[in-house]
């Protein structure tokens, strides 16, 4: 019964939870903008506040960049697991603000055909779901007297902005951070409705090359045939990278690369995703990856080389008769299992400089990387948490991948040896990191509800 207890105190105590979102809400954490570096000070600031008003004993910690927020609650001797929580307390820019219906820092709640929903930058990503966990701890701490077991909190203000001092937050910081399972509270409903568990994230690897040729654009009637031409060089080359097969070709590729597990490949044809609508509410048709794959697989637990920039020549209004000198292309390749991102690069770099004709040099610039995450589902946390999102949603929750790259769940496992757990409560239409960004009422109400349970069975 004191689960039910606190439940309803969830229920009862939803008006004022809000009230305290949009307090969050109105603090403009722009993290990619010098001009709001005193805002993601007070955001901070206030988590701290919030964070010592239920008993943690909490601070906000300076970086060469945005403060990092922690809290620790719980004894270091006690018998259950200890947990960390993260989140974002930092939000995307704004731009263009004349796609916005209001002030993106003047949340308000709305009536919508789909149901209320909260509006305002940082709704969904990542300050509504952020506070789901705490407003879970918070009724926990009304019906008990004290917080739910041993939990750190971790909170960081630069998830927007490339996390520049994560890393070295982290390494610095690793014994106060380290704990049994580090919880991450910044992902989404499958299909808008079941609630998920993702159990693997793709990595990511970025290259930029130029190809050079001639020293300076050429004439095309003067110098076409017997001059090499950039572009075309560049467009064969990318063109190779895949078979007929949808296969990608660079030698050594997929070293690394695992098949599921027979019981996570069963969950996700039970899913029944249907790839069809899928593909056709972009205006697509045909599943473009491996062909020997289905559709779930090529977008979670596939690896992928993309091109998602070509340039070169003139590229203006009108024609121009230009042979160039150079040629660009920006490539990306997402990751999974044991990939290499380091490898990969160096395989991806030799693979491009032995395709490269007389009179062509090549240059790279890499744009990042992280490795692929795969969780240990085998560890019962896992399991229990599943159960108390069944409970609460009323279907079976699922284990799904991630397309995506979440590098803090690498992150945690690299520099702190802990694995992660990643679970949230948004919908694809949310409009993260677009204007209008919402968040569903019932969806931040039953996310509270939800962290309560999974800390009953988990603590």
């Amino acid at each position: 019964m004191t689960l039910d207890a606190v439940l309803n105190r969830i229920d009862e105590d939803l008006p004022q939870a809000l009230d305290r979102l949009m307090a969050l809400l109105r603090i403009p954490s722009i993290s990619t903008d010098p001009a709001n570096k005193a805002d993601c000070a007070r955001a901070a600031d206030w988590l701290v506040d919030e964070l010592r008003g239920l008993g943690f004993e909490a601070s906000a910690r300076a970086t060469p960049g945005h403060p990092m927020v922690v809290g620790h609650c719980g004894d270091a001797a006690g018998s259950g697991p200890h947990l960390l929580f993260y989140g974002h307390y930092d939000v995307q820019p704004v731009d263009p603000l004349s796609l916005w219906d209001r002030d993106p820092f003047d949340p308000e709640i709305q009536e919508t055909p789909k149901g209320r929903v909260i509006r305002a930058r940082g709704a969904s990503d990542d300050k509504g779901q952020l506070m789901t966990f705490l407003e879970a701890c918070r009724a926990w701490k009304a019906v008990h007297g004290t917080l739910p077991g041993r939990l750190t909190i971790f909170f960081e203000g630069e998830e927007e902005s490339g996390s520049p001092s994560l890393i070295p937050f982290m390494q610095e910081n690793a014994d106060e951070l380290r704990a049994d399972i580090a919880l991450i509270c910044d992902t989404g409903l499958f299909e808008d409705t079941a609630p998920a568990i993702v159990t693997m994230l793709r990595g990511l690897l970025g290259e930029e090359l130029t190809i050079h040729g001639p020293v300076k654009d050429l004439h095309s009637g003067m110098y076409g045939g017997a001059a090499i031409n950039p572009i075309r060089v560049l467009s064969r080359i990318l063109g190779n990278m895949h078979d007929d097969q949808g296969r990608i070709v660079i030698p050594n590729f997929y070293d690394g690369v695992t098949e599921l597990p027979d019981a996570i490949r069963q969950q996700w044809q039970s899913l029944a995703f249907d790839h069809a609508k899928f593909l056709g509410d972009v205006g697509l048709s045909v599943p473009a990856g491996e062909q020997d794959r289905t559709p779930l697989e090529m977008i979670w637990s596939r690896p992928t080389a993309e091109i998602n920039g070509i340039w070169g020549g003139y590229t203006g209004d009108g024609f121009k008769t230009v042979l160039p000198s150079a040629a660009h292309a920006k490539v990306s390749f997402r990751l999974v299992g044991e990939q290499d991102p380091f490898a990969i690069r160096e395989n991806f770099r030799a693979w491009v400089q032995s395709q490269l004709p007389a009179d062509c040099t090549v240059e790279f610039h890499g744009h990042g990387n992280s490795p692929a995450g795969v969780m240990a589902i085998d560890d019962p946390a896992f399991d229990a948490a599943r159960a108390a999102l069944t409970e609460e949603w009323g279907r079976a929750a699922a284990y799904v991948g991630c397309g995506g790259s979440i590098p803090i769940a690498g992150y945690f496992k690299t520099y702190l040896g802990m694995d992660a757990m990643l679970l949230g409560f948004g919908r694809d239409d949310d409009q993260i990191h677009s204007p209008n960004e919402k968040y569903d009422l019932q969806c931040f109400h039953k996310g509270i509800r939800s962290w309560a349970r999974i800390l009953e069975k988990l603590v």
